[in-house]
């Protein structure tokens, strides 16, 4: 994504793509089967079945943006689900995602919340 960018959400779509589709067939994708805005501040990220290919497509001011990395050896980590369910992600996990961690087997730290001190 270019500098300046603000991403809010990340959706990830579970059910692998053809990868043929380009911005047009991917917008509609996500209106359609995903039953989201292609519009809204988001990223939508999809794989082809083979997971070494990821397309990202989002809303930039007045026009789409597809963003597209290739993998030459391994594979993306990725959940598995039906056709139309996503995941939601953080802006840092899909960073972690796209560098080759599996988000799904590693996840984060627990939340500690404590009401005091003593």
């Amino acid at each position: 994504m270019h500098p300046g960018y603000a991403i809010e959400r990340v959706y990830l779509s579970c059910h692998p793509v053809d990868f043929r589709k380009s911005i047009a067939g991917l917008s509609a994708l996500v209106e359609q089967e995903l039953g989201l805005n292609p519009f809204d501040t988001a990223l939508f990220v999809f794989m082809n079945r083979h997971r070494n290919r990821i397309k990202i497509l989002y809303w930039d001011r007045n026009g789409f943006c597809l963003w597209y990395k290739r993998l030459e050896i391994d594979r993306f980590a990725w959940p598995r689900g039906e056709a139309g369910s996503t995941v939601n992600l953080s802006p840092r996990a899909l960073q972690w995602l796209l560098e080759g961690f599996d988000v799904w087997a590693h996840g984060p730290h627990k939340t500690l919340n404590y009401q005091s001190v003593t």
